[in-house]
């Protein structure tokens, strides 16, 4: 399974996007969408396929977190 993760665009450089991920970055492909330093993302494969508002993507982030403390 394949899942997009939200994160916070924190520079740009080209077509290239640092994206923070709760402290983790990474460098993502940014030409598909317009983004810009501040925006939340959502990054699957290592490009960003859109942006997103705060709410959204705390709802994600929450989520996540939420599915990562589960125990089977």
């Amino acid at each position: 399974m394949c899942v997009a993760i939200p994160g916070k665009v924190i520079n740009i450089d080209g077509t290239k996007a640092t994206v923070d991920f709760s402290g983790n970055t990474v460098i993502a492909e940014a030409g598909l969408v317009n983004v810009k330093v501040g925006d939340r993302v959502l990054v699957h494969a290592g490009c960003i396929i859109q942006t997103m508002d705060e709410k959204m993507a705390d709802e994600m982030e929450e989520l996540f977190n939420e599915i990562e403390d589960l125990t089977i």
